[in-house]
C-alpha cells in the first residue's frame, strides 16, 4: 500500500483510495486487501471534502494523468467526499459509506447514493463489506481492458466459491453427525 504522494505518475498504482479521515483506514483496509490479493497497486490518501476541498480537488483532478484508473472514496456523516471526487475527475468513482455517526452509516449511504444526474458514484454497502466490494468492483472495472487481471479476478472469485463449498461440506458433515447420534 502506498501512502501520501505528490501528484506525479505513480508506477503500478491503478486505484486511488481517498479517506475523509484517518479514522476510516481500518474499514478501508478491506479494499486494500482485495486489491493486494489481485495484485493491483493502490494508494491511500486523506483529503476532506469540507476541511481540505482544494487538496481533494487537486488529488482527484490529477489522478487520471498519474495512471490511476479507478477512485474509491470513503466517507461518513454528510459523505460529500465521493461526490466531490467524482465532480473533480473523469474516472469512475466508487463510494464507501462509513458508519461514523449515531445513524450507523445510513446518512452516509443516502448521501453517496443520491448523487445528482451527471455526477455518478457507484455506491456499495456500509463499512467493511462495502470496502471489500469496492475493491472487487474496482478490479472488475480495470479488468475490462486487462486480460491478465480478468484471469486473476476469475481465480479470486473461484476461491470465494470454493470457500462456500467448504462451508457447505462442514455444515452437511455436522448435520450427518447430529442425525447419527
Amino acid at each position: 500500500m502506498a501512502t501520501e504522494r505528490s501528484p506525479q505518475r505513480n508506477s503500478g498504482v491503478r486505484v486511488g483510495i481517498v479517506l475523509g479521515s484517518d479514522s476510516d483506514l481500518e474499514v478501508m483496509l478491506e479494499a486494500v486487501k482485495v486489491l493486494e490479493a489481485l495484485q493491483i497497486g493502490s494508494e491511500v490518501v486523506v483529503a476532506s471534502a469540507h476541511r481540505t476541498p482544494q487538496r481533494t480537488h487537486d488529488y482527484a483532478s490529477t489522478a487520471h494523468a498519474r495512471g490511476i484508473g479507478v477512485l474509491i472514496a470513503a466517507a461518513g456523516g454528510a459523505a460529500a467526499l465521493p461526490g466531490v471526487v467524482a465532480a473533480s475527475s473523469p474516472l469512475p468513482v466508487i463510494g464507501v459509506p462509513i458508519a461514523a455517526t449515531p445513524l450507523g452509516g445510513l446518512d452516509a449511504l443516502l448521501s453517496i447514493v443520491q448523487m445528482p444526474k451527471g455526477v455518478p458514484v457507484a455506491t456499495v454497502a456500509i463499512g467493511k463489506w462495502g470496502a471489500a466490494n469496492a475493491g472487487i468492483l474496482a478490479a472488475q472495472i480495470l479488468a475490462g481492458s486487462d486480460a491478465d487481471l480478468a484471469q486473476r479476478l476469475a481465480a479470486y472469485r473461484s476461491r470465494l466459491a470454493d470457500e462456500v463449498e467448504e462451508r457447505a461440506r462442514r455444515v452437511a458433515d455436522e448435520m450427518k453427525a447430529r442425525q447419527a447420534t
